[in-house]
């Protein structure tokens, strides 16, 4: 099938959490014959940013963001066999979405793939008019990067007619175990993006197991954490590209994955970072959130926290044998159910299934 996926951005992770998720799925859905053509705003910073460079599993359509270049790859979207809308773009969500309804053909299915679930669900409650709730009724489904039984019976109370969680997974061709790098060699490390919805629970989770272990080091990859007031044994790296991701995973004695309060509070939503940590054979310690036993078992393949004081103790009596070993082991789970070549079977059979209804 001919796929146009309007979206953030699939060449730049900079301010774009969602870039290896895109890129996991698509390089999966590409393998099994569809056409991808991948739509993102020339916005943020982000091209200046690039990780990497048009990929062969899509064509890269960067568009000005303007209006009349919206207008333009709206237009395009009456080729596609499949339109997809993902949220997060940052410019024009409303008219994107609007767009690809207005655009698509007939017989095309349309898609709203939802990166921030739990987000969009409470912006959908307190609006009546929101963007989502109003083009629920002309979309064939709705795709979500996580959320479970909570985020499914929502979408299902606001009239849509499916609604199916694809997880984050893992490309072992991309995220793998790599040799120590010394730049980032500490006892934690913490990679995300400083944003409200995670700020508080970065303090709990990371820099208050920093201020209870002060003989311990610690280090904070991301944007936005340059002005953040850390303990002296607190380092800060600034935004990482995903090429150093594999050695800023390897190298720590631990690795550190904060949900965002949304997200935690819904469930079921590993971010990306548990599945490239876990694939790198990285001892992942997680604060603690419903679902987490769906995708690694905790105490063998993984350590979870209730608190920055779990996270503490955690550090406390790691010792680098026993983090190997639990390193290994999710190893070993991501690789045999959570990789992104069976997401995109996942994916490949809901869109062969919705094309024979579209066509009934």
């Amino acid at each position: 099938m001919k796929i146009a996926f309007y979206g953030s951005s699939l060449v730049s992770s900079y301010w774009n959490g969602a870039a290896t998720y895109y890129r996991g799925i698509l390089k999966a859905l590409h393998a099994r014959g569809h056409d991808i053509t991948f739509y993102e705003p020339d916005a943020f910073d982000r091209q200046q940013h690039r990780d990497i460079e048009a990929p062969p599993y899509a064509k890269s359509v960067v568009y000005p963001a303007t209006v009349d270049a919206l207008n333009a790859v709206l237009v395009e979207a009456a080729t596609a066999d499949v339109v997809v809308k993902a949220n997060g773009v940052g410019v024009f969500d409303a008219e994107l979405l609007e767009g690809i309804v207005r655009h698509a053909r007939a017989d095309a299915i349309r898609i709203f793939w939802d990166v921030d679930a739990a987000a969009t669900l409470d912006e959908m409650r307190a609006d009546a008019s929101h963007p989502v709730r109003r083009a629920l009724p002309d979309l064939d489904m709705v795709l979500t990067y996580g959320g479970g039984p909570p985020v499914v019976d929502a979408y299902r109370g606001f009239g849509a007619a499916q609604c199916v969680p694809v997880y984050n997974a893992l490309d072992p061709e991309t995220h793998h175990p790599v040799p120590r790098d010394e730049r980032f060699a500490c006892d934690l490390a913490f990679l995300g993006n400083r944003l409200p919805d995670r700020e508080s629970r970065v303090e709990e989770f990371f820099l208050k197991p920093a201020a209870l272990l002060p003989e311990q080091e610690f280090l904070i990859g991301g944007n936005g954490w340059e002005s953040k007031a850390m303990p002296g044994n607190v380092r800060h790296r600034g935004h990482v590209y995903t090429a150093e991701h594999n050695a800023f995973n390897c190298t720590p004695r631990a690795v550190l994955n904060v949900a965002r309060d949304s997200m935690a509070h819904v469930g079921f939503s590993p971010a990306t970072r548990v599945f490239e940590a876990a694939g790198a054979a990285a001892c992942l310690i997680t604060d603690a959130w419903e679902g987490i036993e769906q995708f690694l078992q905790p105490d063998s393949e993984v350590l979870v926290a209730r608190d920055g004081q779990d996270v503490a103790e955690h550090l406390a009596t790691l010792t680098p044998e026993r983090a190997a070993a639990i390193g290994q082991a999710a190893l070993a789970r991501v690789l045999r159910d959570h990789t992104y070549d069976l997401r995109g079977a996942e994916v490949d059979a809901l869109l062969r299934r919705l094309q024979l209804a579209v066509a009934a």
